[in-house]
């Protein structure tokens, strides 16, 4: 069994807790509501409650537990190792078995379980997207009630999707290595230019490139929610795809998707005798994007162009406390002639976006939200980069909604832009045309 099969499997982890309550330093939510229960160490009894059979479902149970962004601050902070956001995540599914799914939640993992139906519902929806949403200035809004916030701002979709604007094979004349991507679902339908800009920057990099068209969802929404079967299957399924491709590395830009392919599918997949092996071996073999050009390919920062830009720099959860991918993102950065860096007080504080977290709890996201607002503005910066779409979803509602005005931008697009500049500096005439 794994930690998502049984409370059991989590009980060392429980007992490790001294309650200290350092955790409440460092949650977002606990921050916003002051409630014991909105904090790690009060999940954790709950947790422990219901693994001695002490409670059982409860819609306010459930309700506790889904108030959690999985931001793992509470992780990264406990002076005792607890990896709480494991238990949470283990509390969700032991919940999601005594009760099930609610009906919405279980009707869109099954979703995701077919993928071609998912892949032509979204495809669909960008075709007719104007009917249930107004346009604005940056985004789009509801325009009447759909299960969303109606001042909530969302990105259109994409007119294609990544799957139908790159090849499976993007190859260079002399290449020096080769490469999968996996492109995560929010670029593959809304921000198709962030997953144009990796192929190009690698191929830049003499780099062949593979771009699976049978890739999916990463799986995690489902698990987050608590259906791990769903997520299980989803593991298999791209352990299988990526599994016989002979590339070197596996490229992901979303540190929510590499934290799947890296622990996740061990972790779903760890007493499976066909594929826990394979899933080891994936997760040796991902990269995120920041990583693999600074750490593996050594990127040689002088064939970086000028891109005159003010920028401030928010670190997301998953790729930073989750993999530990702090410091290569701004050793990018820093590196591109023009660059001001402008950082925030707190760059790795949660925006509260954390995927369907600001569906499910909108109020809540956008008060959290707030303060990293409030953060931004005060650095002067105009541009936000980041390195994940999601955050940058929630950003971008924010900043719309404020009409602050700052543009949001993924790292591999400036490095992109840096790159241009590089060329076009080399021909003039390339940039007069």
């Amino acid at each position: 069994m794994s930690i998502y099969d049984g409370l059991k499997e989590i009980e060392e982890e429980l007992m490790k807790c001294m309650k200290c309550g350092n955790c409440q330093a460092v949650c977002p939510i606990y921050k916003e509501t002051r409630a014991e229960a909105s904090v790690a160490r009060g999940k954790l009894k709950l947790a422990e409650a219901i693994l001695k059979g002490e409670i059982g479902y409860t819609p306010g149970i459930a309700k506790r537990f889904d108030l959690c962004l999985t931001c793992e601050a509470c992780s990264a902070n406990c002076p005792c190792g607890v990896k709480v956001h494991e238990v949470i995540l283990a509390a969700r599914a032991e919940l999601a078995r005594q009760k099930g799914l609610p009906t919405a939640k279980k009707a869109a993992f099954n979703l995701l379980r077919h993928p071609k139906l998912f892949d032509l519902g979204l495809r669909v929806g960008g075709k007719f997207q104007g009917l249930a949403f107004k346009r604005k200035k940056k985004g789009m809004s509801p325009r009447f009630p759909i299960g969303l916030e109606s001042r909530r701002v969302l990105p259109s979709l994409a007119e294609k999707p990544l799957k139908s604007l790159i090849p499976e094979e993007s190859k260079v004349k002399q290449p020096r290595r080769k490469v999968a991507f996996f492109s995560g679902c929010v670029t593959n339908y809304i921000y198709t230019s962030v997953g144009q800009a990796v192929v190009e920057v690698l191929n830049y990099n003499d780099i062949d490139v593979v771009f699976p068209k049978e890739q999916h969802c990463c799986g995690a929404p489902a698990l987050i929610n608590g259906d791990v079967e769903c997520a299980r299957e989803m593991a298999k399924s791209h352990v299988d795809l990526f599994s016989k491709l002979d590339v070197e590395a596996i490229i992901t830009i979303c540190g929510t998707c590499g934290e799947s392919f890296k622990e996740k599918y061990g972790q779903l997949l760890e007493k499976d005798p066909i594929y826990a092996g394979k899933a080891k071996a994936i997760a040796q073999k991902t990269y995120d994007i920041s990583e693999y050009l600074v750490d593996v390919l050594k990127v040689d920062f002088s064939k970086l162009g000028p891109v005159d830009m003010t920028f401030t720099y928010h670190e997301p959860c998953h790729l930073g406390r989750g993999l530990g991918i702090t410091r290569q993102p701004l050793e990018i950065l820093q590196n591109i002639p023009g660059l001001i860096y402008k950082p925030l007080k707190a760059p790795n504080r949660c925006c509260g976006g954390a995927g369907s977290f600001s569906l499910t709890n909108y109020p809540m996201s956008y008060q959290i939200l707030g303060k990293k607002l409030e953060d931004i503005q005060g650095t002067g910066a105009d541009t936000v980069i980041t390195g994940c779409g999601s955050c940058r979803m929630q950003l971008e509602d924010g900043l719309a909604q404020e009409k602050m005005g700052q543009n949001v931008m993924h790292i591999i697009e400036v490095v992109h832009k840096a790159y241009q500049n590089r060329q076009q500096k080399k021909d003039p005439a390339q940039k007069a045309g």
